[in-house]
Formats: structure tokens, sequence, C-alpha cells
């Protein structure tokens, strides 16, 4: 049984070697980009941002978090658990 936990804990889920939170929040920080600077070009400047830019800085985000997440695999839990403490308003010297 001891096993099991510790394998579940050495060994995050992953999305294209990305651990899946990682891999979740920049997806949908790159989409909220894309939107955002979609629609500003539409409105101000009339003229259509092409969506390849974007596919191409998504691709390479995640190459990034890819590489630095070998190093510390544990990134996307560290993460998601500093997110949590600050949902719950603890204070950042109780956080570090």
């Amino acid at each position: 049984m001891k096993q099991q936990v510790l394998k579940a804990l050495a060994n995050p889920p992953r999305i294209f070697y990305v651990p899946y939170h990682l891999a979740v929040l920049n997806f949908v920080v790159q989409f909220i980009v894309f939107i955002a600077i979609y629609v500003i070009s539409l409105v101000f400047f009339d003229f259509e941002i092409q969506p390849l830019f974007f596919l191409i800085s998504l691709i390479g985000v995640h190459m990034v978090l890819a590489v630095y997440s070998r190093v510390d695999p544990q990134i996307g839990q560290i993460l998601s658990a500093k997110l949590r403490l600050l949902k719950y308003r603890i204070p950042r010297r109780l956080a570090a």
C-alpha cells in the first residue's frame, strides 16, 4: 500500500511531459491572452491577428515547462498548493 502512495506522489499526472496543473494553467492563460489581444486588435486597430502566433507561443511555453518540470517534478503540486493558500488568504509568511 505504501508503495502505491509513494509512486503517486513521486509521479504526478502529466500532459506531454508537463504536470497536469501547469499544462492546464498554461493553456488557460494563453487562451485568455489570445482572446484579449484579438478583441483589442479588432476593436481599436481594425485588423486580425493570426492565431498561429499564439499556437507557437503555447507550444514554446509548454516546452519550457517540460524542461523545467524535468528538473523539479513536483513543481505543479507546489504551485497548486501555493494557489490554494492564497485562495484561503493565508499570510505570505505562512505560505513560504
